[in-house]
């Protein structure tokens, strides 16, 4: 048992519950709870007398209250070997509890597992699949007994996290790591695990190659053309944010100004919130043990397709799909949950369907069996009597929306020179002169548009409605 010390107790205040943390005021019936969840994990502690926000109450000692402790432990079955600390100067008791050998426990109220900072209670197929998948290790809980910690860390990859999750560096990097379930000891010696590989190495993918994420642009409905390629090899963090601005530099922008307003609003096809979702989904829940699929990020004239390697996670029926949540890879959510990629765990499918409902967009199609994967139809390329025909190579006819949004489009820039000529605007936006005239032509039609004066010399007004 590694003792607790004040800098770690300070971290672990600050850090608050997590995968492997656990806070209570006082011991309770729901400690048996706690105690089969992380033994059914990857073990964790449980420090008695701080509250749920993080603050120190402290706790009563007595030889009743650890004969209690170990009774409650004993009880589980088969039994866990939880060890005591005591933290006198604080009044707070540490609960050691290992990873179980003989999973799955059970307490009174049934079998427990550790997901992200909450222990849920698992249903017959959970504990079916589980034990039919004991032969399986977690990949992102596999240590990595052939690197040296400290010079494969990348300080600045740490550091970024720490801001992002609001915690403040410290100078213990190796407890610091151990209490974000980055790594931990073997034979006394500390190693990173493979979420530490890939949050905070210096290069992740030399050490799991398999682990980059590729995004593509394609020329029509099909892979025959490749407009553009990227393999993206940074941290889990960079790739879901080099993975969105492939995105936003590839989907459609449009410009959009009220006719109450002259202010410019900038809104890409399809909304951002859905996008960011589905990259980190890919990423967080791929299956890592799969080493011939990558995560990929496609984009099609008429659709877009994020799929990654393994279908649902064992336990999680199809029926509570985006109801509930099993994670594959925990300390890679519990990661990202720490600095708000994740809002809360299994909520994000939700948030993919309101994100593109509000907007107005079509709705996206999911397929989970081998491969994970989520289709979006491009707005500006499918009709809107017909939203399907998704990758069978038939061009639909694209809407009005494009029309509209190149009228936006000059309203801006005559908005922002309003002397601006014809040829000027047939540059800027790509349109041919004839084209440009026949736009202002509808736009003066519509009484949204006006000419003073002569064509030299005059210029635009843009009315407001």
């Amino acid at each position: 048992m590694k003792k607790t010390t004040e800098e770690e107790l300070a971290l672990v205040l600050e850090e608050g519950e997590g995968y492997s943390l656990e806070f209570k005021q006082n011991i309770n019936s729901d400690l048996p709870k706690e105690l089969t969840a992380f033994a059914n994990a990857s073990g964790g502690r449980i420090f008695i007398g701080v509250d749920d926000t993080n603050q120190i109450t402290g706790c009563a000692f007595s030889n009743k209250l650890f004969s209690q402790i170990d009774a409650m432990a004993a009880a589980c079955d088969p039994p866990i070997a939880v060890e005591i600390e005591k933290l006198p100067q604080h009044k707070i008791i540490v609960i050691h509890v290992p990873e179980g050998a003989n999973r799955p426990h059970r307490c009174n109220k049934g079998f427990y597992l550790r997901n992200g900072a909450s222990s849920q209670k698992m249903s017959t197929l959970d504990i079916t699949a589980f034990i039919q998948a004991e032969g399986r290790v977690r990949f992102d809980q596999q240590l990595r007994l052939d690197l040296d910690w400290k010079k494969v860390l990348d300080e600045n990859r740490l550091s970024h996290f720490l801001t992002l999750a609001h915690i403040a560096p410290k100078p213990d990097t190796k407890n610091l790591l151990l209490n974000l379930g980055a790594g931990d000891y073997k034979n006394d010696r500390f190693y990173l695990n493979q979420t530490g590989v890939l949050f905070f190495s210096k290069d992740p993918t030399q050490r799991l190659f398999h682990v980059s994420v590729v995004c593509a642009l394609f020329k029509g409905t099909t892979k025959a053309y490749i407009l553009d390629r990227k393999e993206l090899t940074g941290s889990v963090l960079e790739n879901v944010e080099d993975a969105l601005i492939f995105l936003k530099k590839h989907l459609q922008l449009r410009w959009e100004i009220t006719r109450r307003s002259t202010r410019r609003n900038e809104i890409l096809e399809l909304p951002e919130v859905a996008l960011r979702e589905a990259v980190v989904n890919a990423i967080c829940h791929r299956d890592y043990l799969e080493q011939g699929a990558q995560v990929m990020v496609e984009i099609f004239d008429n659709r877009l397709e994020i799929y990654n390697p393994g279908g649902l996670p064992k336990g999680l029926p199809e029926k509570d799909f985006g109801k509930r949540s099993v994670c594959r890879n925990p300390n890679i959510a519990s990661l990202l949950l720490r600095c708000n990629y994740i809002e809360k765990m299994g909520s994000g499918i939700e948030r993919i369907h309101a994100a593109l409902e509000k907007e107005n967009c079509p709705g996206v199609k999911i397929d989970f069996h081998t491969i994970f994967s989520l289709v979006f139809l491009r707005p500006t390329y499918i009709t809107p009597q017909d939203p399907g025909n998704i990758g069978d190579g038939t061009r639909e006819k694209p809407r009005e929306k494009p029309r509209e949004n190149a009228r936006e489009k000059l309203l801006v820039l005559i908005l922002e020179n309003p002397t601006i000529t014809m040829k000027q605007l047939a540059e800027q936006t790509g349109l041919t002169q004839k084209g440009i005239e026949w736009q202002i032509a509808q736009l003066k039609k519509q009484g949204r548009l006006e000419r003073i004066g002569p064509d030299r010399g005059g210029h635009w007004k843009v009315i407001q409605a």
